[in-house]
């Protein structure tokens, strides 16, 4: 992973869009952005960025130039500027930088017209879609299915005493849940198991993560699946997500079998990684803060799960699993925190800056689980707002709960300093999370 380039070096003030607005400012010693070193710990140079260029010209490691926005305020209004659309059209750079600004592999295997792609209106017709398949309602009978999944994984290593909680639990129970959602046979879960993985580990720093171009040929893979499966189910639809999806687009909403693809695939590739992340970063903070966690076991002990709830929030704000908000482009000229935005400009909205901003929230950089003033962006802001919101909060109770109930003594395997943050630009995560704790014999069957 690269540093940043100097062209990031912003003068603060405004001026004509993309002229005086990225002017490079030699005289103020800038932190590091992108190194290894930041991937472990970002927020001491998002704290920077937020007091000194607080929108900030940035050349990324891919080599595309891009806006970061790091303060709650510009970070809130950009989430919700119809100005700064989502579709790639829109970018004004060249062919190369283009192909570099979304999930890999996802244009050749033409899987982009999903809702991280799209504006109104075709993003309203395809939300709503989406929405009625996706309801509350939906999710909430699935909780019996993943406290079976969670106590499952917990039972597999729950007497050895020892686990990694990345590879043997966070990962593997969002995609066995989001399988079971979209309707996936239990006997084809494994191949998106795999499938995953070689996503997930395509960015983690140190790794070549398998075979060059193996993100782009899964990502195939699960597309020609997806179709497969889509086709099949016409014929015997069923209570699962994506028979709803074919049930919404049989109505005359006009749901094409790509947009139907390309929802199920970014329903499963959104719905997995953010939950391994916020699982895996939730546990990595409640170690780091014994006396935060003793509370919130206190409280499951005695049978009230309310801090479990505002819990689960302030691990989203503290240090949540998206650290960057997915692209923007600028439709027009614009304005963001007096900076002077061009047409066709990438914007990355730096959520995890954000939400540590100490003008909109109370000692931020400190977890509190039981805050209650805490609007943060940890699943976006306004038309984007995270539709799988409901089921990602509802498996990190569940893991959280289960994890703290079962192995009360639960602590890290390693020294803090041994732990290595996978590399990427939108997701943090850890790449492994080794804990060890009192063995337990599973439950009697």
């Amino acid at each position: 992973m690269g540093a940043e380039g100097s062209a990031a070096r912003c003068a603060p003030g405004a001026g004509p869009a993309g002229s005086v607005g990225r002017v490079t400012d030699t005289t103020r010693p800038s932190p590091e952005l992108f190194s290894w070193e930041f991937a472990t710990d970002p927020y001491p140079a998002y704290a920077w960025l937020r007091e000194h260029a607080p929108v900030r010209w940035t050349t990324l490691p891919s080599g595309v130039d891009a806006w970061l926005v790091t303060r709650y305020a510009d970070a809130r209004q950009a989430l919700a500027d119809p100005r700064l659309s989502k579709n790639p059209v829109h970018h004004a750079g060249e062919s190369g930088a283009k192909g570099k600004t979304g999930i890999p592999g996802e244009r050749t295997a033409e899987l982009t017209t999903h809702l991280l792609n799209i504006d109104p209106p075709d993003h309203t017709r395809l939300r709503r879609l989406v929405s009625k398949a996706f309801t509350p309602r939906t999710v909430a009978l699935f909780e019996p299915r993943v406290r079976e999944l969670t106590d499952g994984f917990i039972d597999a290593f729950a007497g050895r005493g020892e686990a990694d909680l990345i590879h043997e639990f966070a990962f593997p129970l969002p995609i066995y849940a989001i399988c079971d959602l979209l309707g996936v046979p239990r006997e084809d879960q494994d191949d998106f198991r795999d499938w995953a993985g070689m996503m997930v580990r395509h960015a983690a720093p140190g790794q070549g993560g398998g075979p060059r171009g193996g993100v782009a040929r899964a990502v195939k893979r699960m597309r020609a699946y997806l179709v497969e499966l889509i086709h099949r189910k016409r014929g015997d639809l069923g209570d699962d997500l994506i028979s709803a999806l074919i049930r919404a687009g049989d109505h005359g909403e006009h749901l094409t079998e790509n947009e139907a693809a390309a929802m199920a695939f970014i329903l499963l590739f959104a719905g997995f990684e953010t939950t391994v992340n916020l699982i895996g970063n939730g546990v990595h903070t409640l170690l780091a803060h014994p006396a935060q966690r003793a509370a919130l076991q206190e409280a499951l002990a005695a049978g009230d799960d309310t801090l479990l709830g505002s819990a689960v929030e302030e691990l989203l704000r503290y240090d949540g699993p998206v650290e960057m908000a997915t692209w923007r482009y600028a439709t027009e000229p614009l304005e963001i925190g007096g900076r002077a935005v061009a047409a066709g400009d990438p914007v990355l909205v730096v959520l995890a800056a954000a939400d540590r901003d100490p003008a909109r929230f109370t000692a931020p950089d400190t977890p509190d689980l039981g805050r209650r003033d805490n609007p943060h962006l940890g699943y976006g802001h306004g038309i984007h707002y995270c539709l799988g919101a409901p089921l990602a909060r509802l498996e990190a109770r569940t893991a959280l709960a289960a994890l703290l109930t079962r192995l009360p003594d639960l602590r890290l395997a390693v020294e803090p300093a041994e732990l290595r943050w996978r590399g990427g630009l939108i997701m943090r995560g850890l790449r492994t999370l080794p804990v060890e704790f009192t063995a337990v014999a599973p439950p009697a069957s």
